[in-house]
């Protein structure tokens, strides 16, 4: 590990994307970190806001009285939170996985494992982070506050779930689609039934997409003994598993918007306009099944890529709807 320390700041992280901003632009001090927090990867942050978008822009159409000034500041604010959360829970993963991560080709190169970032450095890295998001959580109302409080038992059991279940996605799911519940709470101050309902949506597309994802080192994985839904669907029987998670995110989705909306849109003009995005949701997703190769990790990644496109039809459609 000191000879490792060694070695030049340059050195690229083997999974990010080539040419990214941090590589590029970022002063050379700060890349280690910035590369902890996957800023040179943004679409976890995406994947991790999106949720934030569909709850913000359901409560809004669902609510009588529209949209508010305020709610510029909810999306703002979740938009802000999600870069430092995602932030935040990317280095609390990579110190509890720092074993894993030097085990595996993929990731072995990552700020921790090669020696860039030692183990404290990162630690203070992730305790800024969260403080800064929890400087953004604090200006929603009590209702908001308490739900993000709330997710940070999350965010600290998701890197020990591929230890003790193959269902660790499930765990990303339940973390990574919190953020409907907050911004559904921070506009309307309570929750219902129709937000539970988005969320178990997101939750069944967190399995869908991360199981994508998955398998690109379910090589890897099966040496070191981590589990993923990659390694108990297999290549065989993978194909079937996510077709029916995208069924369940579809019906879950719309059954969310349908008791969201129903109440409040006698001309059923909001429900449709939201309907249309769950139905091109469906279609994007079934794109992706079609053209994915469970053998090929660069098919699958760049697969896995594409849901910020898949999650953004339907957060579009619904902010259409709120502003009817």
């Amino acid at each position: 590990m000191t000879a490792s320390r060694q070695m030049p700041e340059a050195k690229t992280v083997a999974d990010a994307p080539a040419g990214n901003w941090v590589d590029r632009f970022a002063p050379a001090p700060t890349r280690p970190y910035l590369r902890l927090s996957r800023a040179d990867r943004p679409i976890g942050t995406w994947l991790l806001l999106i949720p934030c978008f569909w709850g913000l822009a359901l409560a809004v159409a669902a609510d009588p009285a529209g949209y508010r000034l305020w709610d510029a500041w909810i999306a703002l604010g979740c938009t802000l939170g999600a870069f430092l959360m995602r932030g935040a829970g990317c280095t609390w993963n990579d110190i509890t996985d720092r074993e894993f991560d030097a085990a595996v080709a993929r990731t072995k190169s990552r700020p921790i494992p090669s020696g860039q970032i030692s183990v404290k450095q990162a630690v203070v890295w992730m305790g800024l982070q969260a403080l800064l998001a929890a400087l953004i959580l604090f200006t929603f109302n009590a209702a908001a506050i308490a739900l993000g409080i709330a997710s940070l038992a999350l965010v600290v059991v998701y890197p020990f779930a591929k230890r003790f279940t193959w269902w660790p996605q499930v765990f990303l799911g339940l973390a990574f689609n919190w953020g409907a519940f907050v911004a559904w709470a921070a506009h309307s101050g309570s929750l219902g039934l129709g937000v539970v309902l988005l969320w178990l949506s997101g939750i069944a597309w967190t399995l869908f997409y991360d199981t994508i994802y998955a398998h690109q080192d379910k090589e890897d994985d099966a040496l070191i003994g981590v589990k993923s839904t990659a390694r108990l669907f297999g290549d065989d029987s993978s194909k079937t598993w996510l077709r029916g998670f995208l069924v369940a995110s579809v019906v879950l989705m719309a059954a969310a918007v349908l008791l969201a909306l129903l109440p409040t849109d006698p001309s059923l003009t909001k429900l449709m306009l939201a309907l249309a995005g769950i139905w091109g949701f469906g279609w994007h997703m079934a794109w992706q099944l079609a053209r994915l190769d469970t053998t090929d990790p660069a098919r699958c990644l760049a697969l896995f890529r594409t849901n910020r496109n898949a999650g953004l039809i339907p957060a579009l459609f619904f902010a259409g709807a709120a502003l009817l």
